[in-house]
This record gives structure tokens, C-alpha cells and sequence, in this order.
């Protein structure tokens, strides 16, 4: 199959063929709709344990630097992958790609880096496990042939 690419008003190419048209199934718009409630959950909850931080921080517990930058870095890292869902979800090929990239990946490098003794807390390393299982979730979803059919090879 051939698909031509045309670029809108934002200079954002799009499929207009058959990718195009499964991009407005049903079944494309609810994976999508779900891929986007799954990556707001895993920012609600880096949020969470960002907010956590700063509570302890602020009642004068000990609050390593690496939790000050792991926890804002995984909120940045969600509102990333929001944004480039949201992208996906109107037809950018290249967000779609990293969408899957992303979702495999980043949950995979949380658990692995809080796994390395002494690097923090347990209930740092639980919590920010808790955060991946959203993404690990979108990752089976966005790696799907449902969502891949939405975007052939060119």
C-alpha cells in the first residue's frame, strides 16, 4: 500500500489514505482516548510522588538530590509523553513512533535504575514503580495492531 504524506496549516505531515481512515475508527479513537488516560495517570502519579518529596523536604526529612531530580525528571518525562500522544492521536507519524518507543522504555529504565542499591528508598523505588505500571500499560496498548495499522510504513 502507498501513502502519501500532505502537510496542514502547522506544517505537520499526514497519512491521506488508508492510515488516515483507520486513524478515525472507532477502535483507533478509544485506543488513543485510553492511551492518553493512561499517560495522564502516570503524570498524576509522578506528581504525587514529587509532592511527596517536597512534604518531606518541608517537614525536615532527608531529601537526596537524586529524589529532587528523579521525581521532577518523571514528571517532565509524563507531560512529554502526553504531548506527544495527544500529537499521535491527531496523525503525527514520528510522535506515534516515539509514543511506542517511550511506553516500552521508560517504564524498563525506572524499575531497572531503582533497582541499583542505595540509590533511594524503598518507598521511593515502590512509588515510582507505581508510576511505570500506567505507561507499561499504554506500551501494550500503543504497540498494538490496532494503533499500528493507523500509521503504516511509508
Amino acid at each position: 500500500m502507498t501513502t502519501t504524506r500532505s502537510t496542514d496549516a502547522t506544517g505537520t505531515a499526514s497519512p491521506t489514505t488508508a492510515g488516515a481512515a483507520r486513524l478515525h475508527h472507532p477502535a483507533t479513537r478509544r485506543a488513543f482516548r485510553t492511551v492518553k488516560i493512561l499517560a495522564a495517570a502516570y503524570g498524576a502519579l509522578s506528581a504525587a510522588v514529587l509532592l511527596t518529596v517536597t512534604v518531606l523536604a518541608s517537614t525536615g526529612h532527608t531529601v537526596t538530590s537524586f529524589l529532587w531530580g528523579r521525581s521532577g525528571g518523571i514528571l517532565a518525562g509524563a507531560a512529554v509523553v502526553y504531548w506527544m500522544t495527544v500529537l499521535a492521536s491527531r496523525g503525527t507519524r514520528w510522535a506515534y513512533l516515539r509514543v511506542r518507543i517511550l511506553s516500552v522504555v521508560m517504564p524498563l529504565a525506572i524499575v531497572t535504575v531503582d533497582m541499583i542499591p542505595g540509590v533511594c528508598p524503598l518507598w521511593f523505588a515502590l512509588a515510582q514503580a507505581t508510576c511505570a505500571v500506567p505507561l507499561a500499560a499504554a506500551a501494550f496498548l500503543s504497540n498494538g495492531p490496532g494503533l499500528r495499522a493507523a500509521f503504516p510504513k511509508p
